[in-house]
């Protein structure tokens, strides 16, 4: 291994998009502990903040030749892990909207057979509504939420972004939201009664 140390963040970078993995080690061990530090900072989760920060490495070496760095170095892969933690944040939530919504009409009915039945009649309409939506949709969204595989996985097992997961499952939400709003309202006031 060369001794790259002493180089400026610029001659890493030159040497880096030219595939020199020295270089790419050099920038690794200088900026893994501060991109870690900053991801944990906003997600509070350690074995998360190594994740992204790992993928985003791994992410940075395979796709080398199309990385264009237009400010510093240290610039660009803090924003780089600025962006991947929003994304995380943002699938997160969608996540836990979804629970929410599940917990509630979990919690709404007891072990009563005419709650069982609405219950079950709720769960029917869910599924109808899942299967109303487009093909890849549905599946991005039943793979997440059936299945419980992450954003990454999915992309992976589907051949799409990252990105494309999380623009399929807000979609998928945000019409089942819309088209089950009314049914929850109604299933909540007739268990009031």
């Amino acid at each position: 291994m060369k001794r790259l140390s002493d180089h400026t963040d610029v001659q890493l970078t030159e040497l880096f998009t030219l595939g020199d993995i020295d270089a790419f080690e050099e920038i690794y061990n200088r900026y893994w502990l501060k991109l870690y530090s900053a991801a944990y900072k906003r997600i509070k989760e350690r074995a998360t903040a190594q994740e992204i920060v790992q993928d985003f490495f791994t992410s940075f070496w395979i796709n080398r030749e199309q990385v264009k760095i237009q400010t510093s170095l240290q610039g660009y892969l803090f924003t780089s892990i600025k962006y991947l933690v929003l994304n995380y944040k943002r699938a997160q939530a969608v996540r836990n909207s979804y629970a929410e919504i599940l917990l509630m009409v979990n919690n709404s009915f007891d072990n009563s057979t005419e709650e069982n039945y609405n219950y079950k009649e709720l769960l029917e309409r869910v599924e109808t509504e899942v299967n109303q939506l487009p093909p890849k949709c549905r599946n991005v969204f039943e793979l997440s939420r059936k299945q419980y595989k992450t954003n990454k996985e999915i992309a992976q097992l589907m051949g799409i972004s990252e990105k494309t997961v999380e623009n399929h499952l807000t979609k998928a939400l945000r019409y089942l939201r819309v088209n089950l709003n009314s049914l929850l309202l109604l299933t909540f006031l007739f268990l009031r009664r």
